[in-house]
């Protein structure tokens, strides 16, 4: 069994799919729990000499000038936690809550949020026994952290809420009694510690980006095989072009459409003028590299602003134990390089499907494509391929509206203390369904190109193609007559999902 050992500073996204997709264990380092100890000492000794301090011993947000008595300190930590439980909508996925509890887990091992280590341990085990709070996905607004989903999550670690454990759901109490784990008694300072902080639009992030990184491989390989059914021309791959405009992205996907098609005897076959008189193909053919390029260097942006939160303390106020022991109240909880990375995100999938989207209604419409209308014979009696286009059509139009910014979007909360927030939360909620449809129009894609490769037999496509073809034709056999093709769409989206035809590439 893979054990995740996490300190807060060496997290890794490849850790984050172990934890969250998989069934790895995770263990706090020994070198985390001294730090947090040591920074638990100084809550410890500011309680007992009364210093007024914002969360330990103080109201929370507009009411942070209310002087908290210290026997009330355990119940101002059990208040916070219950009143800020009030997420709505449906519940987050067991994959995308155990990404959380990992992330909170790790942030919290960092050991500048004062809380004991028990807290993190106790994370940990309800991982190891999959004890799995339900959160709702909606009610944050990306500011003080995602408050509301996280205080669901830590209303569990407390024996109340609600959790899934062994597939059902149960009152959180009982989730825990049955997984023979103690619900904790929250001490200074740690309600707030368990619910301040990025953890649910990072987790939603950190799974998108993997998925997205799979889907611009995927592109690629579907684009690779309509260029030969669109018999277009590789011309516009020559790395000279790519490195006459150095951008990565770029000469990546100029290399892999290369490698695809190499091989390739539909190429060859109508090389010469008098064979094809086309002297250049549609843009969206001709500058794949480019806009699937775009893309991809978006991607490495995201990965690079996701990796430093992973590792990030984003708990308010800091706890500083070296030194002078200072608490400092700040803003790291803020998340709005989330919210603008999500938002590069979504424009990244729209741009994505909408250019597959062209790539179809080209292949599918007989005045471009140089293929039977609809890519079936007998068309009129057949309708072919015609309304996969519209499908197609629908998910990338979908995804265009899908793709408006949400963090240039504020709403004042907490009697307008907090008056600028990110929408975070909310931005990195919408990449699911922007996933699925593009994973839906990369399916529509790679079948209509399979089709009409089919259609220039006994021509055969470039070799490494011919694995891409190989692997729709094991899930969705050529379409002779009409049929429906949603199963066939939802059966090429599983490989998809499961990356083979990303595996092609490497």
């Amino acid at each position: 069994m893979t054990t995740v050992n996490i300190n807060g500073n060496n997290l890794t996204f490849e850790d984050v799919y172990a934890v969250a997709l998989g069934a790895a264990e995770v263990s706090l380092a020994a070198e985390a729990r001294t730090r947090m100890e040591a920074s638990r000492a100084v809550i410890d000794r500011l309680v007992a000499s009364e210093t007024s301090v914002y969360g330990v011993n103080t109201g929370f947000g507009d009411l942070a000038e209310v002087r908290i008595s210290r026997d009330q300190i355990r119940q101002l930590q059990l208040n916070l936690v219950r009143s800020h439980a009030c997420g709505v909508g449906a519940p987050l996925s067991e994959t995308e809550t155990r990404a959380i509890m990992l992330l909170r887990a790790n942030a919290l091992a960092k050991g500048l949020s004062g809380v004991r280590p028990v807290l993190v341990e106790t994370l940990c085990t309800m991982l190891k026994r999959g004890v799995h709070p339900v959160i709702p996905a909606q009610g944050s607004v990306g500011a003080s952290g995602d408050l509301a989903p996280l205080a669901h999550l830590a209303q569990v670690v407390v024996g109340e809420g609600e959790a899934t454990y062994n597939g059902e759901r149960l009152a959180g109490s009982e989730a825990m009694k049955r997984a023979g784990i103690a619900p904790l008694v929250l001490e200074a300072k740690e309600g707030l510690s368990l619910l301040n902080g990025t953890q649910g639009m990072l987790a939603l992030a950190c799974l998108a980006l993997r998925e997205a990184e799979i889907l611009v491989d995927t592109a690629d390989v579907a684009t690779s095989l309509s260029l030969d059914a669109l018999r277009g021309s590789p011309a516009a791959f020559d790395p000279r072009i790519a490195a006459a405009r150095p951008f990565p992205g770029a000469a990546t996907t100029a290399s892999n459409l290369i490698r695809l098609n190499a091989g390739s005897e539909i190429r060859e076959s109508h090389r010469s003028a008098e064979r094809d008189p086309r002297v250049q193909d549609a843009y969206s053919l001709r500058c794949a590299p480019q806009v699937h390029g775009a893309v991809r260097d978006a991607l490495a942006h995201i990965r690079a602003i996701l990796s430093v939160e992973l590792n990030s303390a984003t708990d308010n106020p800091l706890v500083f134990a070296a030194g002078t022991g200072e608490v400092i109240s700040g803003g790291n909880f803020h998340g709005q390089p989330l919210a603008m990375a999500a938002d590069q995100l979504a424009v990244a999938l729209a741009t994505l499907g909408g250019i597959s989207e062209r790539r179809i209604e080209h292949m599918t419409n007989p005045h471009t494509s140089l293929l039977p209308a609809f890519l079936t014979a007998q068309a009129g009696l057949n309708s072919g391929f015609m309304i996969a286009q519209v499908t197609a059509a629908a998910l990338a139009s979908e995804n265009k509206a899908l793709a408006a910014p949400h963090s240039v979007d504020s709403i004042p909360t907490s009697g307008n203390q907090e008056d600028y927030v990110s929408m975070g939360m909310s931005a990195a909620r919408r990449l699911r369904p922007m996933l699925d449809n593009l994973r839906s129009i990369l399916a529509i894609e790679l079948l209509a190109a399979c089709q009409g490769i089919d259609l220039l037999s006994p021509l055969r496509t470039g070799t490494l193609a011919q694995k891409a073809h190989a692997q729709v034709r094991s899930v969705a056999k050529k379409v002779e007559e009409d049929r429906s093709l949603a199963k066939d769409i939802d059966a090429v989206g599983a490989l998809i999902t499961h990356g083979n035809f990303q595996t092609i590439l490497r």
